[in-house]
C-alpha cells in the first residue's frame, strides 16, 4: 500500500497489524482480539482523517498512485468492449481511450483519459494529456454515436491537454473548441464523470454532458494548484493556500452548480476498495442513463443549452 503524507498515522497502525498477523501464523500467541482492536483503530482513524479532507488533500488522492483508470473502469463496468484508434487525421492518441461496448442491455460509446499503470505505461500514454488528435479521436467516435443513437459515456481524469509546442501545431485550442461545439448540440445523452484530475481545457474538452458528475476524492479547475501558486507565487510553495483558494472539491463544484451531485467513494479513496467503486459507479451510470434515455433528443438539447447559459454570473454597469 502506497500511503500519503496525512495518511502516515495509518501507515504506522497498518505497520502494526502487519506485525501482529505474523505473529498469529506463527501460532505461538492468541492475538486475535489485539487484530481486532487493531482493526477497529484502523477504521475510527480513516472516519477522522478522511472525514475533513482539505482541497490540497483531495488533490493529493485524486493522483493516488493506485486509484483506478478508466480502462479499469471499462473492464468492470462494461461488457463487449470494442477499442476504435485514431482521428483519422494524423495519429492514434493513447492519452484518450474509446470504443463501443455494452452496459447492461444498453449499447454505449465509452471515452475517457488514461494515465497508465506504472512508469513505462504512463510514458506511453502521456500521462493522460492528451493532444489535439485526441479530442479529434474522441469527437469521431461521438459523431459515429450519434449516427447509432449510443449514448456517450465521458470518464475524464488529466492533469490538462498536452502543452506541448506540437500539440499548439496541430490545433490544441481549436480541437478542444470544436468537441465543445459539437457535444453542445450532439442528438443523442452525454453522460460525464470526473473519476481523477479535472483539469482545465483537457478535462472539459470531453466533459460538456447533459449531466457531470463527480467522484467524492477528485478535484475540477481551470487550473491545477501548483500551477496557480506557480503564477501567483512564482513558486510552487502555496499550492496548499492555492488549492483552498481555488474550490475545486466537490462540494464546491456542487455548490456552484457547476457539476449535478457527487458520487461516494469507499472510505479512504477509490483505490481502497475499487471494485466496490466500480460497482457503485455502474449503479449510478446505469440509472442516470435511463432518466436520460427517457427524454426526446429535441428537448434533452435545449435543456443542455440552458444548463450551461445558467452557469457563472453576468454583471452589466451602465456608464455614468
Amino acid at each position: 500500500m502506497v500511503f500519503l503524507e496525512f495518511e502516515q498515522p495509518l501507515e504506522q497502525l497498518y505497520e502494526q497489524l502487519d506485525k501482529l498477523k505474523q505473529v498469529e501464523e506463527i501460532g505461538d500467541v492468541d492475538v486475535s482480539q489485539n487484530i481486532k482492536d487493531l482493526q477497529s483503530k484502523i477504521k475510527s482513524t480513516q472516519k477522522e482523517i478522511y472525514s475533513n479532507l482539505s482541497g490540497w488533500q483531495k488533490v493529493q488522492l485524486s493522483r493516488h498512485p493506485e486509484r483506478p483508470y478508466t480502462m479499469y473502469y471499462i473492464e468492470q463496468i462494461c461488457k463487449n468492449f470494442v477499442e476504435l484508434h485514431g482521428d483519422r487525421y494524423f495519429a492514434d492518441d493513447k492519452a484518450i481511450v474509446g470504443g463501443i461496448a455494452k452496459i447492461g442491455n444498453q449499447s454505449v460509446v465509452v471515452i475517457g483519459h488514461q494515465k497508465g499503470v506504472n512508469t513505462k505505461l504512463r510514458q506511453y500514454r502521456n500521462f493522460g494529456m492528451a493532444n489535439p488528435e485526441g479530442y479529434r479521436k474522441a469527437l469521431r467516435l461521438m459523431k459515429m454515436a450519434e449516427r447509432f443513437g449510443f449514448p456517450v459515456l465521458s470518464l475524464i481524469d488529466t492533469p490538462g491537454a498536452y502543452p506541448g509546442l506540437e500539440a499548439e501545431e496541430r490545433g490544441q485550442a481549436e480541437a478542444i473548441a470544436r468537441n465543445l461545439l459539437e457535444m453542445s448540440q450532439l442528438r443523442v445523452p452525454i453522460l460525464c464523470y470526473v473519476i481523477g484530475e479535472g483539469a482545465s481545457g483537457g478535462a472539459i474538452g470531453i466533459g460538456l454532458g447533459d449531466r457531470v458528475f463527480m467522484l467524492q476524492n477528485t478535484w475540477y479547475s481551470v487550473i491545477s494548484p501548483e500551477s496557480c501558486s506557480s503564477i501567483l507565487w512564482h513558486n510552487w510553495d502555496h499550492k496548499e493556500e492555492a488549492a483552498e483558494a481555488l474550490r475545486l472539491t466537490p462540494e464546491h463544484m456542487s455548490d456552484f452548480g457547476l457539476v449535478d451531485g457527487i458520487v461516494p467513494e469507499p472510505l479512504g479513496g477509490a483505490h481502497n476498495d475499487p471494485a466496490k467503486m466500480a460497482s457503485t459507479l455502474k449503479k449510478h451510470i446505469r440509472a442516470q442513463l435511463t432518466e436520460l434515455l427517457a427524454i426526446p433528443v429535441d428537448e434533452l438539447i435545449p435543456q443542455r443549452i440552458e444548463k450551461y447559459s445558467k452557469m457563472g454570473r453576468t454583471e452589466i454597469h451602465q456608464a455614468s
